[in-house]
């Protein structure tokens, strides 16, 4: 890897998208730019999520950009931004429209990645050439709040439930052997994480895309008729042990496209830090495979 950086992008509408970019290494004095592989994080990370995995991929030879979406991690917008991923998925559009990219060589969906980059796909056409999911199947969790109005006290259980440190730690730990728990750095990770999640409004914003999720499974049928039109070759790396994105998600997958190469590691939820190297591997061996 030639360098990884931390950087913010200025938009309009009072946006600001922060984002890590990393670049290979010069080869043979080429000009040729690398191929580009965007990295989408979940809930309730950052582009921090993938750290680890980012200059593993990198000096496989291509240009990664990894941006935190709107209500996470360093983004900022405009006091009257409406969190829903529909709005996420403009936000993303138009920051990669001012990196001048409207094709990617491969993108990395993961939890929340997943619906933004759908949505990247079939509503803003961006152009990718493989999919690598990382338990980032369609999620169903919350019928009970979706089909409440968005009731107040259910906002409050989910809350108390999902957006307080020891869940947080949880989704990061659960799954995982002792000695992988071994590889997270807890000030980096879900310390941090929880520490974002106590600025003021955040969890407010929280709460609404929960009860925005809905809108994704309505698109569902879509995303899977894109995925069997598409017929893009697609890797599912996932973390076997975990209970958010449970491994049937990823042989799903094989519904849409027969030809999907599914693995698994013995990790949990974010298996991208715990089983980086993993990862990373099966990654460079699918895009080789896969030609991109």
């Amino acid at each position: 890897m030639e360098f990884l950086v931390s950087s913010f992008l200025s938009l309009p509408s009072d946006i600001g998208i922060n984002y890590l970019e990393a670049f290979p290494k010069a080869q043979h004095g080429t000009a040729k730019a690398a191929p580009t592989i965007l990295l989408l994080h979940g809930f309730p990370t950052a582009s921090s999520q993938f750290s680890r995995l980012i200059p593993l991929i990198t000096d496989q030879g291509y240009h990664v950009l990894a941006p935190d979406l709107p209500g996470f991690g360093f983004t900022s917008v405009s006091p009257n931004y409406t969190y829903t991923f529909a709005n996420l998925a403009v936000t993303i559009s138009s920051f990669l429209a001012a990196k001048n990219i409207s094709e990617v060589a491969a993108t990395y969906i993961f939890d929340y990645g997943a619906p933004v980059a759908f949505r990247l796909f079939t509503k803003h056409n961006l152009k990718t050439k493989a999919i690598i999911s990382q338990n980032g199947a369609f999620w169903d969790p919350f019928r009970e709040f979706w089909t409440s109005n968005n009731s107040a006290s259910i906002r409050e259980e989910l809350r108390s439930a999902l957006l307080t440190y020891d869940p947080t730690k949880w989704q990061y730990t659960n799954g995982e052997t002792p000695d992988r728990v071994n590889k997270i750095n807890a000030a980096a990770t879900y310390e941090r994480d929880y520490n974002l999640l106590l600025r003021p409004g955040n969890q407010d914003i929280q709460l609404d895309l929960f009860y925005d999720y809905r809108t994704n499974v309505k698109l569902y049928p879509e995303w899977q008729a894109w995925l069997g039109r598409q017929k893009l070759p697609l890797l599912a790396i996932w973390g076997k042990n975990d209970e958010i994105f449970i491994s049937p998600g990823a042989e799903a997958f094989k519904q849409d496209l027969p030809d999907a190469v599914v693995k698994f590691v013995d990790g949990g939820h974010f298996a991208s830090i715990t089983w980086a190297e993993e990862i990373a591997a099966e990654i460079g061996k699918f895009l080789k495979d896969a030609e991109v």
